[in-house]
């Protein structure tokens, strides 16, 4: 006999989704929280609120002769682990924002708007307003709206406390002006804009590194970085599209390498021609103390240490050397930094690294 027939003659109890681990209440809280900071990132270009089915948007194609739309995806990686930790979760959504801002730009593309991702086990509504928000900030520094998104919550998927995000960009550019690595020459220079530390790459082994290795918690001090481990690993995750949109509007740029997963040896290849290679002058530029302590205290071979973390570098710009000087000239300007790394040489599409400064 079943159990339902055995139970026939018992009140059988009503299940609701609330019972089931997700509450739309808490759904709808939430989105209240948030409306505010999408608001905030409106563009002239948005047509639709948040809440509709889908995002509305009309682009501006004055001045354009080919107009070409550029997208892509992209998420903070394990970065989040700190998030959980420290329970600071407005700086992920901020870096999610910058990241893809910056992989579109190596394109010559700027940002028309963006959409977000957030998946979790149980919905915190606290948790999710400060993820937005961040998100929000990240969007309107860039210009960018935040047209819409998706708040999933799935019981039992992720762990208490949990949560992932990814987003979505759209932005735009001339099909004239676009960077795809024909206009890089040899003897072009390699100038590198400075990271302010991990940005969203690396984080499984600086993990490791501080918190088993070394054995440190988020709140520690570390000797000789002067920053507590929580506030190193959450630095954030630079955007370059204000310094270098002049220089994009003024043909001053040949090629653009965002350096992410894969640092220097794998990224700065891919805004390359055939027959082409570039040299690194290893010493050319400040390398952040952090990744001298994950290096040092996880005995790190020095070519995994280029092939997993940006070493300092968030950004390659690659120019002509007779525009050289113009280049350096906005960037001081504009007020960022910038260091001479390399040049472009005769190759087969690899990184050689160079001692001395």
């Amino acid at each position: 006999m079943s159990k339902t027939e055995q139970d026939e003659t018992t009140p059988r109890k009503a299940w609701t989704y609330r019972d089931s681990g997700v509450d739309i209440d808490a759904q709808d809280q939430a989105l209240s929280r948030i409306k505010e900071f999408v608001k905030s990132t409106r563009t002239s270009g948005v047509l639709s609120d948040l809440g509709s089915f889908g995002g509305l948007f009309s682009p501006d194609l004055s001045g354009m002769e080919q107009p070409v739309l550029v997208s892509s995806a992209d998420g903070v990686g394990t970065k989040l682990q700190v998030a959980f930790r420290t329970g600071r979760h407005d700086s992920c959504g901020r870096d999610l924002v910058q990241h893809c801002v910056n992989d579109i730009l190596v394109q010559g593309a700027r940002p028309l708007f963006f959409l977000d991702y957030v998946a979790t086990g149980v919905l915190e509504p606290a948790v999710l307003a400060a993820v937005v928000e961040g998100v929000a900030g990240g969007c309107r520094d860039a210009g960018c709206a935040l047209l819409g998104g998706e708040t999933a919550e799935m019981p039992g998927f992720y762990k208490d406390g949990e949560y992932d995000v990814a987003g979505f960009i759209v932005g735009i550019a001339d099909r004239g002006k676009i960077l795809d690595g024909s206009a890089v020459r040899e003897g072009d220079v390699l100038l590198g804009l400075p990271s302010a530390g991990l940005h969203t790459n690396g984080y499984s082994l600086a993990r490791k590194i501080f918190f088993d290795v070394t054995g440190h918690d988020v709140d520690d001090a570390v000797a000789g970085l002067d920053e507590t481990v929580g506030d190193i690993l959450l630095a954030p995750h630079l955007c370059y599209l204000k310094p270098l949109t002049p220089l994009l509007d003024a043909d001053r740029i040949h090629g653009l390498a965002h350096i992410t997963g894969g640092g220097l040896t794998d990224n700065v290849p891919r805004v390359l021609g055939d027959g082409l290679g570039v040299e690194i002058q290893l010493g050319s530029w400040p390398v952040l103390p952090v990744f001298r302590y994950i290096q040092e205290h996880g005995n790190v071979p020095t070519d995994d240490m280029y092939r997993t973390f940006n070493m300092g570098i968030g950004m390659v710009v690659i120019c002509g050397a007779d525009d050289l000087a113009r280049v350096q000239s906005h960037l001081d300007q504009v007020g960022q930094a910038h260091h001479t790394i390399g040049r472009v040489i005769r190759g087969d599409g690899q990184v050689r690294y160079v001692d001395g400064a």
